[in-house]
C-alpha cells in the first residue's frame, strides 16, 4: 500500500524551506531524516539551498560547475544498466550510490518541470520497513544485516549488507534492487519479504515545479513511477555541513512497531 503525504484535506504538504533557519531543517532532519521543499523555482536558488546544508560532491553524471545533476529522460540512456534514473521508465527503490564505499550522505531533489502523465517520487522509510521485518519477519532481518551478503553495483561496486547497525542502536540503510544487486544464498530467499515491507510503507509524492525533499540517505529510499512529457528535476547530493550539527546515521532500531505515518514537512 502506497501512502501519499498529504494533510487531512487532502492537499500536498508543501512549505517553503528557502527561509527556514538551518537549525530547523536540522531538526528535522534528525527527526524524521526528511524535508519538503518547496519555492525552489530557478537552478541558482536549489545550488544556494543545497549550499546552506551540504559540501555537494562530484557525481558521474554532475555539472562540475555547480555540482548538480539534471534528471531527465535524455532519449540515449534507455537500456544501460544504472541509467534508469535518465529515462522514462520507473526506478526501483535505493538509496544514492549504493555501489561505493562510502554513499553521500544528503540528497536534494527539485522538480524544474513536471511530467504529463506519472513520475511521482516514492518515499520509503527505512525505519519503518526495519521495525516492519522485525515484527513480521525476523529470520529475513536477520539475514539482510548478516555481513557482506549483497553486492552493488558493477565490476568496482561494493559488497556489504542492507542493514549496517552502529553504536547506540543506530541503524543504517544501503539498497539497490535492480540488476545491479546481487544476493548471497542466504539471503536471497529472504528479497519478497523486503520488497513487500518496502511497499507497504511507501509514501507517494507527487512535485509540481518548485517542489522537491531533502533526504538522509542513510536513511529513506526513494523510486519513482514512470512518465510521459517533458519532466527535470535537479538533484544535488552531498555531506552535511557542520552548521547542520551533528547527524547520527541512519535511524533508531529502538521502534519495533512498523507505523507508517507521514513526516512532517517544514513550516
Amino acid at each position: 500500500m502506497s501512502h501519499a503525504l498529504r494533510t487531512p484535506e487532502g492537499a500536498p504538504v508543501f512549505h517553503s524551506a528557502v527561509t527556514t533557519p538551518v537549525g530547523g531543517l536540522a531538526d528535522k532532519l534528525r527527526a524524521t531524516g526528511l524535508v519538503t521543499v518547496d519555492q525552489l523555482m530557478t537552478r541558482s536558488s536549489v545550488t544556494a539551498f543545497a549550499a546552506r546544508l551540504m559540501r555537494v560532491t562530484p557525481h558521474r553524471d554532475s555539472d562540475p560547475r555547480d555540482g548538480l545533476t539534471l534528471i531527465y529522460d535524455t532519449q540515449r540512456h534507455a537500456g544501460r544498466l544504472g541509467y534508469a534514473g535518465l529515462t522514462r521508465r520507473e526506478l526501483a527503490p535505493h538509496t544514492e550510490r549504493s555501489g561505493v564505499a562510502r554513499p553521500p550522505r544528503l540528497m536534494l531533489l527539485v522538480c524544474a518541470s513536471q511530467a504529463v502523465m506519472g513520475g511521482e517520487c516514492l518515499l520509503t522509510d527505512g525505519q519503518a520497513v526495519h521495525a516492519d521485518l522485525a515484527c513480521q519477519a525476523p529470520e529475513a532481518l536477520d539475514a539482510l544485516r548478516t555481513a557482506r551478503t549483497a553486492y552493488f553495483g558493477g565490476a568496482d561496486g561494493h559488497a556489504g549488507q542492507v542493514f549496517t547497525r552502529h553504536g547506540e542502536g543506530r541503524v543504517s540503510l544501503r539498497l539497490r534492487m535492480d540488476a545491479l544487486a546481487r544476493w548471497s544464498p542466504l539471503v536471497k530467499p529472504h528479497v519478497p519479504l523486503l520488497e513487500a515491507a518496502i511497499r507497504r510503507h511507501q509514501i507517494t509524492l507527487p512535485l509540481m515545479a518548485g517542489q522537491g525533499y531533502l533526504i538522509d540517505n542513510s536513511r529513506w529510499l526513494h523510486a519513482r513511477n514512470s512518465f510521459a512529457g517533458g519532466r527535470l528535476c535537479w538533484r544535488a547530493l552531498g555531506e552535511p555541513l557542520p552548521a547542520l550539527g551533528h547527524l547520527p546515521p541512519g535511524f533508531s532500531s529502538a521502534a519495533t512497531a512498523p507505523v507508517p505515518a507521514a513526516p512532517e514537512a517544514v513550516s
